[in-house]
């Protein structure tokens, strides 16, 4: 028996790279019956890291596949029966879907590298979602689809919801 997970994605960042960014991240699992289960995350930083990356959309929608591929683990774990498992992943943003879907093996062959010979950005991340890509891969076959934005209102309300209360909050750096 196969287990269906439908998953709609998003990240957001406002003041984009700059200081005083917010940014979030929002990932949706849609259930049967037209129910679903929201998550959220906050892409924040304490200012007085020396390591500090200010926030960027797409590091956003990076850390929603990570929430996804994470709730997707732990919704497994709470399955009484071990099925494989039918992941799909949607996002509006086509950078996130391509560095999972396209970009990953080559960047990975590359040694990092990208095709104008500089180091990926965001790698930090991207090998974060592919290591629990690996942790699935044994459990799930895993899409990555592209979907227009006015088919990811869930996950585009709920990451608008999240920035919303960083800005009441008063987050800024």
């Amino acid at each position: 028996m196969v287990y269906t997970m439908v998953w709609y994605v998003d990240g957001g960042c406002r003041r984009n790279g700059q200081p005083g960014a917010v940014a979030a991240a929002a990932a949706v699992e849609m259930l049967r019956g037209g129910r679903a289960w929201t998550f959220t995350r906050d892409l924040e930083q304490p200012c007085w890291q020396n390591d500090f990356t200010a926030p960027t959309t797409q590091r956003a929608e990076i850390t929603a596949i990570i929430l996804a591929l994470e709730q997707a683990l732990e919704g497994y774990d709470r399955l009484d029966t071990c099925p494989q498992i039918d992941l799909t992943i949607h996002s509006d943003f086509q950078y996130a879907v391509k560095c999972m879907d396209i970009w990953l093996s080559k960047w990975i062959d590359n040694d990092w590298i990208n095709a104008r010979g500089r180091p990926v950005a965001n790698q930090d991340l991207i090998k974060e979602a592919y290591s629990l890509e690996n942790r699935l891969i044994e459990l799930a076959d895993i899409t990555y689809k592209w979907v227009p934005r006015a088919q990811n209102e869930m996950a585009d309300a709920a990451c608008n919801q999240a920035l919303d209360q960083q800005e009441d909050d008063g987050y800024s750096c």
